[in-house]
C-alpha cells in the first residue's frame, strides 16, 4: 500500500518535471503548432489517466489519478481552443 502510493507520487513527481522540462526548450514560435499537433497524444493521456483512476486502490491515488484527467482534459481543451484561434488568423476576411 505504502509502496504503492510513493511509486504514484514519484511518477507524479517526474512526469511534472519532465512536461516542465519539455516545455521550456520549446521556442515561442512553436509552441501553437505544437500544441495543435499534441492533442491526439493528450487525447490517449485522457483514457490513460482514467484508467489509473480506477485501479487506484487509496483515496490519495485516486485523487492524484483524477488530477491527471483534470489536467490533460484541460490540455485538450486548451490545444483546440488555440488551433481554432490560430486558424481564424489565416482565414480570409470578407470585404
Amino acid at each position: 500500500m505504502v509502496q504503492e502510493l510513493l511509486f504514484g507520487v514519484y511518477i507524479f513527481v517526474l512526469a511534472v518535471f519532465v512536461g516542465f522540462e519539455l516545455i521550456s526548450k520549446i521556442p515561442p514560435i512553436l509552441h501553437t503548432p505544437l500544441m495543435s499537433g499534441s492533442n491526439a497524444i493528450s487525447g490517449i493521456t485522457i483514457v490513460g489517466a482514467m484508467i489509473a483512476t480506477s485501479h487506484a486502490s487509496s483515496f490519495i491515488l485516486q485523487a492524484l489519478a483524477f488530477t491527471a484527467v483534470v489536467f490533460a482534459v484541460l490540455n485538450v481543451v486548451g490545444g483546440y481552443l488555440i488551433t481554432d484561434r490560430m486558424l481564424r488568423m489565416f482565414k480570409k476576411k470578407s470585404p
